[in-house]
């Protein structure tokens, strides 16, 4: 091999050499951008997380949002201002019993088990039409959203008929269903559900379902409770008779027992 030759294939070499360093230089450049662009894409998804967790904390809650609501949904069949007034029976009945009621109160699940069929009997032969007010203190004393949730679940009944209401009443109270004070199965749509479908009426209903899922009713619920709390009633069950205190024999307690509640009621409608 001649001089030259050497000294040109040593040339090139170098220069082979010196276009690699440029394209690993090149490359390392090219990677050290892209870790920095990730590592900013992290931060700011890190960030936005952060941004979205307290957005979502500081996101009213569905009864917050219920509470503020401006235009109220009432159920059909409901009269009077937010459609918080509830009266089921025959127009004709000269009487009407009215029924302060909380869905999670224990005493208003004995009530209704006791007295439940007979009010319905009674309803449906003209004897009294039924005022329905419907409270939910027990949530707050008991922490929980069941009161509430019934409620708007006992709206969205009404909304089909005052008939699938008193009976999804009844079974929601029923021994079987209503559960203790301090579980708050109530506040579950799919177990609402659940009970709604030993209601005929309710049964696979569809609307009644999607009602009660949306909280259709929910700030008719809200403003039914208003109506209790401004009633002046204290405690569930609390029964009157055309405004008249309805008791059993003590002059004090709602009757209990189906003997004592008839003679209640035979007393009042005599009145």
């Amino acid at each position: 091999m001649s001089a030259r030759n050497n000294q040109a294939n040593k040339a090139a070499a170098r220069e082979r050499l010196r276009a690699e360093r440029e394209r690993q230089a090149k490359k390392d450049r090219t990677r050290r951008q892209l870790i920095v662009a990730l590592s900013i894409v992290g931060v700011l998804a890190v960030a936005g997380g952060v941004g979205y967790g307290v957005m979502q904390a500081n996101k009213p809650s569905a009864w917050e949002a219920a509470k503020n609501q401006k235009q109220v949904t009432a159920p059909a069949n409901t009269t009077g201002k937010d459609g918080t007034t509830v009266v089921v029976g025959k127009k004709d009945a000269k009487k009407t019993l009215e029924l302060y009621e909380d869905s999670r109160c224990p005493v208003c699940a004995t009530f209704e088990q006791a007295n439940g069929e007979t009010i319905l009997k009674d309803v449906d032969a003209g004897k009294y039409k039924v005022k329905y007010i419907g409270a939910t203190f027990i949530d707050t004393t008991i922490p929980g959203e069941g009161s509430r949730n019934a409620l708007s679940a006992l709206g969205a009944a009404l909304d089909v008929s005052p008939e699938a209401f008193l009976e999804y009443k009844g079974a929601l109270y029923s021994q079987k269903n209503h559960p203790e004070e301090q579980d708050d199965k109530f506040a579950k749509d799919d177990y609402l559900i659940k009970v709604a479908d030993e209601v005929d009426a309710l049964k696979g209903n569809k609307k009644f379902q999607r009602n009660v899922q949306d909280g259709t009713f929910d700030a008719w619920a809200l403003k039914m409770s208003d109506t209790f709390d401004k009633s002046g009633v204290k405690g569930t069950p609390t029964l009157k008779m055309d405004g008249e205190k309805v008791t059993g024999s003590d002059g004090e307690n709602p009757p209990m027992a189906p003997a004592e509640f008839k003679a209640a009621i035979d007393k009042a409608l005599k009145a």
